[in-house]
C-alpha cells in the first residue's frame, strides 16, 4: 500500500511548502522510494491558466498539456517525478466536478453538500493520483494557510483521508513560522502554538513541525515547541533561509527529516547521504569558479515568480558550467522610455521570455536588435521568438512595420498569425497549444550541436506562430529554420549562422531543465556568454 504524506501551512502564506515538499520527495527518492507528489489549490479557478501573472505568477505546464501551480516545476526539478494534469487539483476543478455529476444525476436526487461530496471528491483525487503513477509514497501539499475558509474542505478531506486509510499509512507535516523579533532580540514560539491549535482543532494532529526562522532554534526553543504543540523533540525540524533552495534536502537530511518518515511509516530503505547532490549540484552553485552577468528583459520583472522557471533554468546552466549566474531583470517598457544602451551595453547575455499582450513588447524587439547586432548571445522563449521573427522581418528583411497579427491584426506584414486550429476557439481556458509536441532538428545546427539528437520532445503554450508565407525571404537573408513540428510544418528553433549564439524557440524549454540535468539550449547559452565574459577580460 501507498503512504500518504499531507502537507500544511501556518501563520502566513509563501513560507515554502513548494520547496519543502519537493525536498522531501528528493530525500526520499534517495532512498529508493518511488514518490509522487500534488498540489491542492483553494481558488475558485479551474486551473492557473488565465490568471494574470501578477495574481498568480508563472504558470507551469506539463507534459500532458496541463497548465498548473508553479509549484509542481519545484517537484520536477527536485525529484525524477513526472507531473500530469492530475496532479493540480483546484476548488474550481472540485465543484465544477461534483456540480456536473448532479446535474447528470449520479446522486441520485440527494442534497449535495460540502460533507460527504465535496470531500470525497476531493479522496478521488488523491487516490487517482496514487493509481497514475504506482508510488509508493504520495506527497499531497495543502495550499493556503490553516484557518483559511478555502483551505477547510481539503483539510477536512486529508482528516477523513488518514482515517480511512489508517494512521499507520498516513503522516501529516505542518510548516509553520517561528519568528524573530529584532528590536526585543528575541525568537517567539507562540504563533506556532497557536498555528497548531488551529489545525488540532480541525482534528489533524501533526507528527512533524518544520519551522522556518530567520535565527537557529536552540535545544531549549525546540523543546518549548515540542511540549506545546505535542511532537516529538526530533521531529521539530528547523529551517532556516538558505543561500540556495538546493540546500533545503540536505539540511532535512542532516536533521534525520527522512529518518523520522521512514520510522513513522515502519520502512527499511537502503541508506543514501545525497553526496552526488552535493558534488554535482551544491559544489559547482555555491563555490563557482567563474561569473556570468545575463539580462532577462520581460513585462513582469516586477515579480520574482512570474518568471520562476527561466531564473531557476538559468542556475541549472551555471551548475553545468561551473559558473555564477548573475541575472540582470530588465522592464522592457524602461528600455522603450530609456533607450536600450543603459540596461544592456555590459551583459554577456540576453534572454527575452514568453507573455502575452502588447505592452513592453517595442522593448523586447529593441532588446533583441541590440544583441544581435552586437553579437550577444541571445536566447528567446516562445513570444521571446515571435519578437525575434518581427525584428528580423523589419530590420534585416526590409518589411518596414511587420508585426504580429496578436498585436497588429491588420499589419501589412504579419511574420507572426494566428494558428490555424486556433480561429474558430472562443473560450480562453486550456485552449491553447499546450504540452509535449515532438521537434525534428536540422543537422549542423546550434540547436543540433545543443541537443545532440535528430528528434526532442519540448512542452508549448501559445496561440501565436510564424508565418510560413514568409520563410523563404527569411531564409535567403541569413535565418535558419532548425526545429520543426513536421505533422503540422510549424517552425519551433530558429537561429543566426553568422551569430555566435543568436537561438529561439517557440516552446518553454525551461519547463525540462532541472539542477543535476540542464537543458541543453540553457547550457550551451551561458557556455556561450561565457566565452563573451572571457573575451571581455571580466
Amino acid at each position: 500500500m501507498a503512504k500518504y504524506i499531507f502537507i500544511t501551512g501556518g501563520v502566513i502564506s509563501s513560507l515554502g511548502k513548494g520547496i519543502a515538499s519537493a525536498s522531501i520527495g528528493k530525500i526520499l527518492e534517495a532512498r529508493g522510494l518511488r514518490v509522487t507528489l500534488m498540489k491542492f489549490d483553494p481558488y475558485l479557478n479551474i486551473d492557473p491558466g488565465t490568471m494574470n501573472p501578477y495574481q498568480h505568477g508563472e504558470v507551469y505546464v506539463t507534459e500532458d498539456g496541463a497548465e498548473t501551480d508553479l509549484d509542481l516545476g519545484h517537484y520536477e526539478r527536485f525529484t525524477h517525478s513526472q507531473m500530469t494534469k492530475f496532479n493540480n487539483v483546484t476548488t474550481g476543478q472540485i465543484y465544477n466536478s461534483v456540480i456536473s455529476k448532479e446535474r447528470r444525476g449520479d446522486y441520485l436526487g440527494k442534497t449535495i453538500q460540502v460533507i460527504p461530496h465535496i470531500t470525497n471528491e476531493i479522496k478521488e483525487r488523491i487516490n487517482k493520483v496514487k493509481e497514475v503513477s504506482s508510488a509508493e509514497i504520495v506527497i499531497v501539499e495543502i495550499g493556503g494557510t490553516v484557518g483559511d475558509i478555502e483551505s477547510l474542505p481539503f483539510l477536512e478531506a486529508v482528516r477523513q483521508f488518514g482515517l480511512d486509510t489508517g494512521k499507520e499509512q498516513v503522516m501529516y507535516i505542518h510548516l509553520t513560522l517561528v519568528p524573530y523579533i529584532r528590536c526585543a532580540d528575541e525568537v517567539k514560539t507562540k504563533p506556532t502554538q497557536h498555528s497548531v491549535g488551529t489545525l488540532r482543532e480541525i482534528g489533524i494532529i501533526p507528527d512533524v513541525l518544520i519551522c522556518r526562522t530567520e535565527k537557529a532554534l536552540t535545544p531549549e526553543l525546540k523543546e518549548k515547541i515540542s511540549l506545546f504543540c505535542n511532537v516529538r523533540k526530533e521531529a521539530v525540524i528547523e529551517a532556516r533561509d538558505m543561500e540556495s533552495i538546493y540546500q533545503i534536502p540536505l539540511e532535512f537530511k542532516n536533521q534525520i527529516l527522512d529518518e523520522i518518515i521512514l520510522s513513522h511509516f515502519n520502512l527499511i530503505c537502503k541508506y543514501s547521504g545525497l553526496k552526488d547532490w552535493e558534488k554535482n549540484v551544491l559544489e559547482p552553485l555555491l563555490h563557482p569558479k567563474s561569473k556570468v552577468t545575463i539580462a532577462v528583459v520581460g513585462k513582469y520583472i516586477g515579480l520574482q515568480d512570474a518568471y520562476k522557471s527561466i531564473y531557476e533554468a538559468l542556475t541549472h546552466a551555471g551548475i553545468a558550467n561551473d559558473t555564477k549566474v548573475q541575472i540582470r531583470k530588465i522592464d522592457s517598457e524602461d528600455i522603450e522610455k530609456q533607450g536600450v544602451d543603459k540596461f544592456l551595453k555590459d551583459v554577456a547575455g540576453v534572454l527575452v521570455p514568453g507573455g502575452f499582450g502588447y505592452r513592453g513588447i517595442e522593448g523586447k524587439i529593441k532588446a533583441i536588435h541590440f544583441a544581435r547586432q552586437h553579437n550577444i548571445p541571445f536566447l528567446g522563449l516562445c513570444l521571446g521568438m515571435q519578437c525575434a521573427v518581427i525584428e528580423f522581418a523589419r530590420n534585416v528583411c526590409g518589411l518596414e512595420g511587420a508585426n504580429s497579427t496578436e498585436f497588429k491584426p491588420k499589419t501589412k506584414y504579419p511574420v507572426i498569425s494566428l494558428l490555424e486550429e486556433q480561429k474558430k476557439i472562443k473560450s480562453l481556458g486550456a485552449t491553447m497549444r499546450l504540452g509535449a509536441y515532438l521537434c525534428t532538428i536540422k543537422k549542423n545546427t546550434l540547436a543540433k550541436e545543443a541537443y545532440a539528437k535528430a528528434q526532442v520532445y519540448e512542452r508549448h503554450r501559445h496561440r501565436y506562430e510564424m508565418n510560413n508565407k514568409y520563410r523563404r525571404l527569411f531564409e535567403r537573408k541569413g535565418m535558419v529554420f532548425s526545429g520543426i513540428y513536421t505533422q503540422k510544418n510549424l517552425v519551433e528553433i530558429i537561429e543566426l549562422k553568422t551569430h555566435p549564439y543568436f537561438i529561439a524557440v517557440q516552446f518553454h524549454p525551461e519547463f525540462k531543465s532541472k539542477p543535476d540535468k540542464s537543458h541543453p539550449l540553457f547550457k550551451e547559452f551561458i557556455k556561450a556568454a561565457l566565452n563573451v565574459e572571457v573575451n571581455k577580460g571580466v
